[in-house]
């Protein structure tokens, strides 16, 4: 029997693309890391399913307008379809962090969403959360995904913070691609 693929989660700023402490906040900004495409249309054309889970307070905090945003979106999903692979959707949260919303991880409701679309629960479907901060772990761990730390981004720093669950740790988002795929074929 052919072992179910799970739905696999990106976090965007430090697994896929370069992230900044002064945000990215334009197209030309947007710098994958290198490896970060070919990932993804990878995984998508071994038949995964592939979403990204972001926190995008930027727009509230006023350093850019969600039209940018959506042109950020289009240039990675551009990338990805230019590399034979597709990204199944894109969900971000445009609040601060004072915004006391659902979505903006540590909190589930992004993760929610992508389970609604898909009707069903990610406590039942197997599902990865792939981030390089505590706060995606948590996120995905709040809705039973498997977390994974990669080290790009904020991931070094993350790694030594006390976390009291089980994760794992990939170099970048190309040594977990290499992993899941091995395992899953």
């Amino acid at each position: 029997m052919a072992q179910i693929k799970p739905i696999i989660l990106l976090d965007r700023d430090g697994v896929i693309n370069q992230d900044s402490d002064a945000y990215v906040k334009s197209v030309d900004e947007w710098l994958p890391i290198p490896g970060s495409i070919k990932s993804i249309a990878a995984l998508s054309k071994a038949g995964f399913q592939i979403f990204i889970v972001t926190n995008q307070s930027g727009i509230a905090r006023g350093y850019y307008d969600e039209n940018t945003l959506q042109a950020m979106h289009d240039k990675m999903n551009l990338l990805v379809k230019e590399e034979g692979g597709s990204i199944a959707g894109i969900q971000y949260c445009p609040h601060g962090p004072d915004d006391d919303c659902t979505c903006r991880k540590p909190k589930s409701g992004m993760i929610e969403n992508i389970e609604a679309q898909l009707d069903l629960s990610f406590e039942d479907y197997p599902a990865i959360m792939v981030g390089d901060s505590l706060r995606d772990l948590q996120a995905g761990k709040a809705r039973g995904c498997s977390p994974v730390l990669v080290l790009t981004g904020k991931g070094r720093e993350t790694q030594y913070k006390k976390i009291d669950f089980h994760f794992e740790v990939y170099t970048d988002l190309a040594a977990f691609t290499i992993a899941t795929l091995q395992k899953y074929s």
